[in-house]
């Protein structure tokens, strides 16, 4: 039995002159997987990000944050204060802590304003602590 591509086997490889010759990139990704569910990588990415739940302070802590946010403010002391800021995508949120002293303590409107311009919602305080406060205990 006679090969079938006998008559071809030994011509020489054609080349376009035309159509440039691909790279072996743009040949590879020819072959590579495609992304059929648009946007399902971010979406488990989401779920898996992780949040804080909101800790709500009992009364005497309250208190006590209070009672420091004024003193810092009236003595111009520095203070690291942790708050909440709520998550904008899912349920949950994170504590952040910023450093630096108070500016102004405005409580009509619910907020504390940072020398550095950073606003604080005073109702999502969870703590204020500095060092002047550690040598009161």
């Amino acid at each position: 039995m006679k090969n079938s591509y006998e008559d071809i086997i030994h011509l020489p490889h054609h080349v376009s002159k035309k159509h440039p010759q691909m790279s072996m990139q743009e040949r590879a990704a020819q072959f590579s997987p495609f992304a059929a569910l648009t946007g399902y990588g971010d979406a488990l990415k989401e779920t898996a990000r992780l949040t804080d739940a909101w800790v709500e302070l009992d009364e005497g802590e309250k208190e006590e944050a209070d009672r420091r946010l004024h003193r810092a403010v009236e003595e111009r002391l520095p203070v690291r204060i942790t708050y909440y800021v709520p998550d904008e995508r899912k349920a949950g949120g994170a504590y952040v802590t910023v450093a630096g002293t108070v500016k102004k303590l405005d409580e009509y409107a619910g907020t504390i304003k940072m020398a550095d311009g950073a606003a604080i919602p005073i109702h999502q305080i969870y703590a204020v602590e500095g060092e002047s406060f550690e040598r009161e205990t």
